[in-house]
């Protein structure tokens, strides 16, 4: 099934991709994540940290469900978007689906990362492989998008590079 972005998809997707820029710049893997309300107004925003705060939950999705949920009512958090720049992890899914927070639009998916890091012949992942639709059905979620996921695949081989 094809997804075509609306400007409005483009434009936080694009802020996405520059976050996880950010995070790689600053030591850690490139996942950049913002949180939207109904309005199109950004929320919030937040990078990968895993890294520079040693913790291997410090995922930028995750600190967007904590955020929504200190934040917002139940009403508004289901009216949410939240783009982000790779697939919800397993972890990052269950909180999304548990926060009742809305749509999802991601620029690469999970299954385009664990294919790149096999073909660079890198360890998978330590958690398996899953769309968010299998982790939280009644998410709505549109993903990968051309061309971001290209530009991530690019800020992951750096990553890659870089280690």
């Amino acid at each position: 099934m094809s997804f075509s972005p609306s400007a409005r998809d483009r434009v936080h997707l694009e802020r996405c991709v520059e976050l996880a820029g950010h995070a790689l710049d600053a030591g850690d893997d490139p996942f950049g994540s913002v949180l939207v309300a109904a309005d199109g107004g950004v929320l919030a925003e937040a990078v990968n940290r895993e890294t520079t705060s040693n913790d291997p939950t410090a995922h930028p999705e995750l600190e967007l469900v904590r955020w929504a949920v200190a934040h917002l009512t139940d009403a508004d958090r289901a009216e949410t978007v939240v783009y982000t720049s790779g697939e919800h992890c397993p972890m990052c899914a269950a909180a999304h689906g548990w926060a009742g927070l809305g749509r999802v639009v991601f620029a690469a998916s999970s299954a385009q990362l664990a294919e790149w890091r096999a073909g660079w012949g890198l360890a998978p992942g330590p958690v398996a492989v899953r769309p968010i639709s299998e982790i939280a059905p009644g998410v709505p979620v549109d993903g990968p998008v051309p061309p971001y996921d290209r530009v991530m695949r690019e800020l992951h081989d750096r990553a890659r590079r870089r280690s």
